[in-house]
């Protein structure tokens, strides 16, 4: 099929290469402006961008939409249908009515759970049992169109949004490819029960509270893994903890119950959290064991709590 592919992060990249090898005619890549990026801040290109120029693909970065020269771009093309995967601008009715099979979204979540802009990491906080990837037709609404094709797996106790991004990516690219070849496909409405909205994270929610449980706290660790890394307090000081599992424990909130070459035992408002491993401010991610070398803790020290 001839394809107009809108999409920027590595999510939508694992999607247009697998649309690439698959045979399809990519005429056209949409994808956000290069943004700076790096110590130098120098200007980089999306993940998209890199993978559309070394397969020699048209690439177009408009801010926006709206107007009627992008448009005017896009109708040129021709094409059959337009994949859009994470790509970060509304696309207006008018984009949305020119490809004759409309405009095709890889959403992953099970919707209509999790509508929005960090269904990965919603899925993780809420504590959800499984999740997946739907190819939704897009609509004007959020995230509201009918699914054409969906696939679900369980979320594992050790899963962090890292490893739930790239098994989603893979899934999303395998079923973007089958909605691909079987064009056109029985459309199923949205339920208007189930709604949820994936709201985008902030980085003030990667701040822990300890007044929480181990279990949400494990939660909290995985969600924020690996952006923008779980945040705790110590002497004013931040430190990142980037692994733990609940354990059996209880104590004041925040307060170190035991320590050894391999954890970090810390008291929860319910349980404990054995951490094993974190990050001071400027350093890297460490092992307890490594760290604990250059910031001794003990049993009996505790972490700040939230104001």
């Amino acid at each position: 099929m001839r394809i107009v592919f809108a999409g920027t992060p590595e999510f939508a990249a694992q999607a247009l290469r697998t649309i690439v090898a698959a045979g399809h005619d990519v005429a056209l890549v949409l994808t956000q402006p290069d943004r700076p990026a790096g110590r130098g801040m120098a200007l980089q290109p999306s993940p998209v961008k890199k993978l559309a120029l070394e397969e020699g693909i048209e690439v177009f970065q408009p801010v926006t939409l709206k107007d009627g020269e992008a448009q005017a771009r896009i109708a040129a093309i021709g094409a059959e249908v337009m994949v859009v995967a994470a790509y970060g601008l509304i696309l207006p009715q008018a984009v949305l009515d020119l490809p004759r099979f409309g405009c095709l979204n890889i959403h992953a979540s099970l919707l209509p759970r999790w509508r929005g802009a960090a269904p990965i990491q919603r899925a993780l906080l809420a504590g959800d049992a499984e999740t997946g990837v739907c190819i939704m037709q897009m609509e004007a609404g959020l995230d509201t169109g009918p699914v054409l094709l969906r696939g679900a797996f369980p979320i594992a106790a050790d899963d962090t949004s890292a490893t739930l991004h790239d098994r989603l990516a893979a899934l999303g690219a395998t079923l973007i490819v089958d909605a691909l070849c079987r064009l056109p496909l029985p459309a199923e409405p949205q339920p208007a029960e189930g709604v949820t909205y994936a709201q985008k994270i902030g980085k003030a929610e990667a701040q822990i509270d300890w007044s929480l449980s181990a279990a949400e706290l494990d939660r909290h660790i995985r969600a924020f893994n690996p952006f923008p890394g779980a945040q705790a307090q110590f002497g004013g000081q931040t430190v990142k903890l980037w692994r733990a599992v609940p354990v059996d424990g209880s104590g004041e909130k925040g307060q170190i119950l035991a320590v050894d070459r391999n954890s970090i035992v810390v008291a929860c408002g319910s349980g404990a959290l054995a951490v094993s491993e974190l990050q001071k401010a400027g350093g890297k991610r460490l092992p307890v064991r490594d760290f604990l070398a250059g910031h001794p803790l003990k049993a009996g020290d505790r972490f700040d709590l939230p104001a």
